[in-house]
């Protein structure tokens, strides 16, 4: 009976994520399809884009693995990676809670501990938070202030490193209400865990830079710009709780950055390209490794 429980509540989060998915897709291709801007498309710069996005994900991906490594918690880079792919979608729900709350509870059922579940939730974002900044700072456009990119700095340098600071972790603890055991994270982890999550802001923003080449746009758009506004557009889109996916605020805020070099036409075919490819990435990479994988009986719940 919970098998049989657990499996529908699955179907019935699965089919509500789809839906609004497929509504995400519909709405930005029709967007797409109205722009009054010459496009060239090139294939085989959109196949490579697709590829370095998957890089992206196997980064990130193997990013919480080295956290969860860091509290002595183990997961096999399979099944790390068919829960990381299926709660990424949870981002399109309301509330952003979603994606959060999924990896905590499939993580618990991989046998990951409660206490380290729920901080790896929190730890992660706030590593791509502070990652994020840095990367702003040193690639979007018109950031030229030493002042600023110190300062800049500085914030992800605190972000980061309240995960390794005792005091720190005991208020990462709070938001987990596991205090009496959670600890902090050896700063080994935490590095690796940063330079991880680094390298795959940088691996976004080249797959938004090739995209912008296989759509054969107009205008010169350097690899440091794209790389900057999509960092600025994933997080504010992140950080909008009453955006599903971020969807309107990602684009409104790289149409504004990228408009001085591809002008506006070609700045609203890169984000609402940018915006259908993701999707769809998102999409088929869940898909591929839940059939690739398969499921185990540790998957279902069931202990042997």
């Amino acid at each position: 009976m919970r098998r049989w429980f657990w499996w529908a509540v699955q179907i019935a989060i699965a089919t509500l994520v789809v839906r609004m998915v497929w509504g995400a897709i519909v709405k930005n291709w029709g967007e797409f399809r109205s722009l009054h801007v010459s496009l060239a498309p090139r294939p085989g710069w959109i196949a490579l884009s697709v590829l370095v996005v998957f890089l992206t994900y196997a980064l990130q991906i193997e990013s919480w693995r080295r956290l969860l490594a860091g509290w002595t918690q183990h997961l096999s880079y399979r099944r790390a990676a068919r829960i990381w792919l299926v709660v990424n979608l949870g981002r399109y729900v309301p509330g952003k809670v979603w994606s959060v709350a999924g990896l905590i509870v499939l993580a618990q059922r991989a046998g990951v501990e409660s206490w380290a579940a729920g901080a790896s939730a929190f730890a992660i974002q706030a590593i791509g938070l502070g990652t994020a900044v840095a990367v702003v700072a040193a690639a979007a456009p018109s950031v030229e202030s030493p002042l600023r990119l110190v300062a800049a700095a500085l914030v992800a340098v605190a972000t980061i490193g309240v995960l390794a600071w005792e005091r720190g972790a005991r208020a990462l603890a709070g938001l987990v209400g596991r205090a009496d055991q959670f600890r902090r994270l050896p700063l080994a982890a935490v590095a690796e865990g940063a330079g991880l999550t680094l390298a795959s802001w940088l691996t976004y923003g080249l797959a938004f830079w090739l995209l912008g080449r296989g759509l054969g746009l107009p205008g010169a758009l350097p690899l440091a710009v794209a790389t900057g506004a999509f960092a600025l557009g994933y997080i504010l889109g992140l950080l909008a709780l009453f955006a599903p996916g971020g969807v309107g605020v990602r684009e409104v805020v790289l149409i504004g950055l990228l408009t001085p070099a591809l002008g506006s036409g070609g700045a609203v075919a890169l984000s609402v390209g940018s915006r259908v490819l993701l999707t769809l990435t998102e999409v088929a990479a869940a898909l591929a490794v839940l059939l690739v994988t398969g499921r185990t009986k540790e998957d279902l719940g069931v202990r042997t």
